[in-house]
């Protein structure tokens, strides 16, 4: 069955980096486009990031552009969310999903996800 394990979160200051990584099994890596998606205490899912089957596009949440990248090694069949600059703000549990068709801004669109990775920026 199809698998997605996100790890790379934990506690950081303001201003510091993470690296998240979303390891996928069970689906051709390679024909999927995937998404990074964020959940706050309190508040509904959002969209961070999506990348194309292919990683020739990307696409990304005004709040996080010129901050984070979203990138994909489809040898490792995995998808990263690189964050820099973070902000108290970006504290969330971050899930990766995979479209499966769709607006890649909706959470409706992605039909498999992952269990979440916790990121919080200390102030």
């Amino acid at each position: 069955q199809v698998q997605l394990v996100e790890s790379g979160g934990g506690l950081v200051q303001a201003g510091g980096s993470l690296r998240l990584s979303c390891a996928a099994s069970g689906l051709t890596f390679s024909v999927n486009n995937m998404g990074w998606f964020r959940q706050a205490p309190g508040k509904e899912r959002e969209f961070v990031a999506a990348i194309n089957y292919s990683g020739s596009s990307t696409d990304y949440a005004d709040f996080v552009k010129g901050r984070f990248t979203i990138s994909r090694d489809s040898a490792k069949k995995t998808v990263y969310l690189q964050m820099n600059s973070l902000k108290p703000e970006d504290t969330a549990v971050y899930y990766c999903a995979r479209q499966r068709g769709g607006i890649i801004y909706d959470a409706t669109s992605y039909d498999y996800w992952g269990q979440g990775t916790q990121v919080t920026v200390s102030s």
